[in-house]
């Protein structure tokens, strides 16, 4: 119970400090001095919390962000005098980022002299972004709405043009029966599951890290010395214990940064999911560490942090001893766990659900797994001694996790293919290229090349040709999902879709079903022919779309329906097409906010959010030619679920025709 409540009070101290970014620990304030008819000072003040420390914008390259000054007109309504100047500031050495560091304490004061270029301008806005900082990092952004005359401010409101405020209405629809939307709840199977997916992904690869060469020799060791270094075995226990939950602990707090990202906009989320250059970016770094485990360089934190963190541990003793112990395994490990961390991170971008808290999950179950061996161990010391002995197999599963995360790399190049309408990654040549990669790995697993921290040629183990037929097994699963012998549907939502095809097929739509995506378009077809609508709001890198079109429309029970009975409308919100330069406009929203639609996505994005107070994807709704809503909208469900759905809509457009 003690351990419990030391683990527990570390855990909310910890939740506390980023609790604090609800209450900004810098407190700001703005004053104008008249130097002239022209001329004013801008004087930006900064109260800050004990403890708490602010960056200088002249702070070392390499460390902590700079404060970061933003004069939105600049050159247009006024210009700048000079540089901002600063208070006086401290300088101190940062043993982590190994440089030295410039910050305020209790006190920033920021001055500006600007000059009129307008003699009308009455008022300036000016943004600053800032760090502030105690045991932990926040990134805060500021804005001084200054009034140069004493006055009240009047807030810059854009005015949109007539063409904006017609094409705008045009985003709206006057919806019948929408409160049909949520009756009795959004139908999603997949959202508490997801979660579930998440934590056990989280899970399997920590017990993946576990097998490697930086933290499977760590755990005789560490247990070793835990029982007997304690007073007694209940004792060595409970430290083993508290030193498991430490590591859990550790790897739940490195995801709460993640936390502060969620923005005001609902469709960031998806904005940063399907941006086209994160998504690269995404490749260039899972091909890096695919090539750490292929032995070409190693991946590790600066030795200081480990041994600062080993000298704390033995200098402090006791739970926080334990703690900075922890610690210190994060850290001496990290090229091993690292790679796996980032894969972990990769797919809760391509899972559907709020990033972070899938991402909070996927820590907690890493952890948990990474944490276990360590307390059970300690409780069953006998156990030892049926460890395998460490030796050439971890380097084998270090190489066979570079392989998968090659794999992973090519998805995230496919999404940016796809949002950017690049043309490259058809279905055919991603399958191709994962071809290639488990053909390369099973000759791997059967020792026909090998890779530079290899050791000698040795007998290929039970175990080493075990992965290697199942890696073989695999490659021609692919094969024949290639020549479309096989669909791949254990594969679901990972290629792209079938429509997307080196070779030409009669139809841009999902399974040849015939569909529109032009919202406008569609509607006026389905009065032409007098069905009912099925609106899909979809994704190009929408993992869960692709396995809804996959596994529950292709059923022999969905697709006739689908075929037959509905207009299908197919809104891709991701996509990145940009519109003609009449399509162009700005969108008000009900609260102010102004957002420019510039691409086909953000049309259609907007539009979700707009008329049905919706951003994730898929997104189903089935309504009238005439606006009106037919049933409650579902996400991802079972085949059974989605038919009778579709059904019931059948009926109730029947019943509003007969009216």
């Amino acid at each position: 119970m003690r351990v419990l409540k030391v683990f527990l009070g570390l855990f909310f101290i910890n939740l506390t400090l980023f609790a604090q970014t609800d209450t900004n620990p810098a407190v700001w304030s703005h004053e104008v001095h008249k130097l002239s008819d022209t001329e004013y000072e801008l004087v930006f003040t900064g109260k800050i919390m004990d403890g708490w420390h602010v960056y200088s914008q002249f702070t070392a390259e390499g460390g902590s962000l700079p404060s970061e000054f933003t004069f939105e007109k600049a050159g247009q309504d006024y210009e700048l005098v000079g540089g901002t100047e600063e208070s006086e500031t401290i300088k101190e050495y940062s043993d982590v980022f190994e440089v030295e560091e410039t910050f305020f304490k209790k006190e920033a004061i920021f001055t500006q002299k600007i000059k009129l270029l307008k003699p009308d301008v009455r008022q300036v806005t000016v943004n600053l972004f800032y760090q502030i900082c105690k045991e932990v990092c926040i990134p805060k952004d500021q804005v001084f709405e200054v009034s140069l005359d004493g006055g009240d401010f009047v807030a810059d409101t854009k005015t949109l043009d007539d063409r904006s405020v017609a094409l705008g209405e045009s985003l709206k629809l006057d919806l019948k029966n929408k409160e049909l939307l949520n009756q009795g709840g959004l139908v999603d199977s997949e959202g508490k599951s997801n979660l579930w997916m998440i934590f056990g992904l989280g899970f399997l690869g920590g017990l993946i890290a576990l097998l490697t060469p930086c933290v499977f020799p760590m755990i005789p060791l560490t247990v070793s010395f835990f029982t007997k270094q304690s007073q007694n075995k209940s004792k060595g226990i409970a430290n083993a214990v508290l030193y498991g939950l430490f590591i859990v602990m550790i790897y739940f707090l490195l995801s709460l940064p993640f936390h502060l990202f969620n923005s005001v906009d609902s469709q960031i989320l998806n904005t940063i999911a399907t941006n086209i250059w994160l998504n690269v970016f995404f490749f260039v770094i899972f091909v890096f560490f695919a090539f750490s485990f292929f032995g070409y360089y190693e991946l590790t934190l600066p030795s200081s942090w480990a041994n600062k963190m080993d000298s704390a541990s033995s200098k402090v003793g006791g739970g926080l001893g334990i703690f900075f112990m922890a610690l210190t395994l994060a850290i001496v490990s990290f090229s091993c766990t690292g790679p796996i961390l980032g894969g972990l991170l990769g797919s809760t971008t391509l899972a559907e659900g709020n990033v972070a808290t899938n991402l909070t999950m996927g820590m907690v179950g890493f952890g948990l797994a990474l944490a276990l061996p360590f307390a059970l161990f300690a409780m069953f010391p006998a156990w030892l001694h049926s460890l395998p002995k460490s030796g050439g197999w971890m380097t084998t599963v270090k190489v066979v996790l570079g392989f998968l995360e090659l794999a992973l790399a090519f998805k995230f190049l496919s999404n940016a293919d796809l949002v950017g309408n690049w043309g490259v990654f058809k279905r055919e040549i991603f399958i191709g290229i994962w071809v290639v990669l488990f053909v390369l790995m099973t000759l791997y697993l059967f020792g026909v090349f090998r890779f530079p921290h290899d050791g000698p040629r040795k007998n290929l183990s039970p175990s080493r040709k075990m992965v290697g037929l199942l890696s073989f097994a695999f490659s021609v699963y692919l094969v024949l999902g290639l020549f479309h012998v096989t669909n791949l549907k254990l594969l679901s939502g990972f290629p792209p879709p079938s429509f997307y095809s080196i070779v030409e097929t009669e139809s841009d739509c999902p399974l040849g079903l015939d569909c529109f995506k032009d919202f406008e378009e569609g509607v006026a077809y389905a009065k032409e022919v007098n069905k009912p609508i099925l609106l899909d709001f979809t994704g190009w890198a929408c993992v869960n779309c692709r396995k809804m079109e996959e596994n529950v429309w292709s059923d022999a029970s969905v697709y006739p329906i689908l075929k037959d009975e509905y207009v299908l409308i197919s809104l891709y919100v991701d996509d990145r097409k940009e519109l003609p330069e009449d399509q162009k406009f700005d969108f008000k929203f009900d609260s102010g906010r102004i957002k420019s639609i510039e691409n086909v996505g953000q049309k259609w994005g907007t539009f979700q959010t707009v008329n049905f107070n919706a951003a994730s994807q898929p997104y189903y709704v089935l309504m009238t030619p005439d606006m009106e809503i037919l049933n409650d909208a579902v996400q991802y469900v079972d085949v059974e679920t989605y038919q009778k759905w579709l059904k019931s809509g059948l009926e109730k457009h029947q019943l509003s025709m007969n009216k």
